[in-house]
């Protein structure tokens, strides 16, 4: 989805079109889930997170202001976040001997984002998705983590190598 599309979503959902709010979900969900995941590494976790992203959107979508970067303004919502979650889970006490409950879902079930987590840290978890899921240019991914561009593009070619021995190493 470009940004143009995203904008127009934007500003009718501030206008309280409930519809266009949808539609925004429909076409971003995915790819607020799958940033969201490189942060918590965890299905259950990345789907509360990413409801909670939503309602946040919702009730701040005044503050959003028509014709900037609507893509990064949701990444930015969602990235706070998670990074509050994990803080916060920080200063909980896991449970003794609970295991993760492995989740039966289609998103899983491809085993991609596992593999991504296995093979990936998570710099390149995150570049991978703002990528290939959000379609950001490596200039503009470069902004979002802070880094130089030629570095993010060189952390992108290394990712995906990685990504493609790991793959081929699963088939056999």
């Amino acid at each position: 989805m470009d940004r143009l599309e995203i904008d127009k979503l934007l500003k009718k959902t501030a206008q309280g079109d409930n519809v266009a709010f949808e539609e925004l979900y429909k076409r971003t969900n995915k790819g607020v889930f799958a940033f969201l995941y490189t942060y918590l590494h965890n299905y259950a976790d990345a789907e509360d997170a990413m409801q909670t992203t939503y309602l946040k959107i919702k009730r701040s979508i005044s503050a959003y202001r028509v014709g900037t970067n609507g893509r990064a303004w949701i990444l930015q919502i969602a990235k706070n976040h998670a990074l509050n979650e994990i803080a916060k889970n920080k200063r909980l006490v896991p449970l003794d001997a609970v295991g993760e409950i492995a989740c039966e879902t289609p998103f899983e079930e491809t085993g991609v984002m596992r593999t991504l987590e296995r093979v990936l840290n998570e710099e390149e978890q995150r570049i991978v998705c703002l990528h290939v899921l959000w379609g950001y240019k490596h200039r503009e991914i470069a902004e979002i983590v802070n880094s130089p561009t030629g570095t993010v593009t060189s952390k992108y070619k290394r990712a995906v190598e990685k990504l493609k021995r790991a793959l081929k190493e699963e088939e056999k």
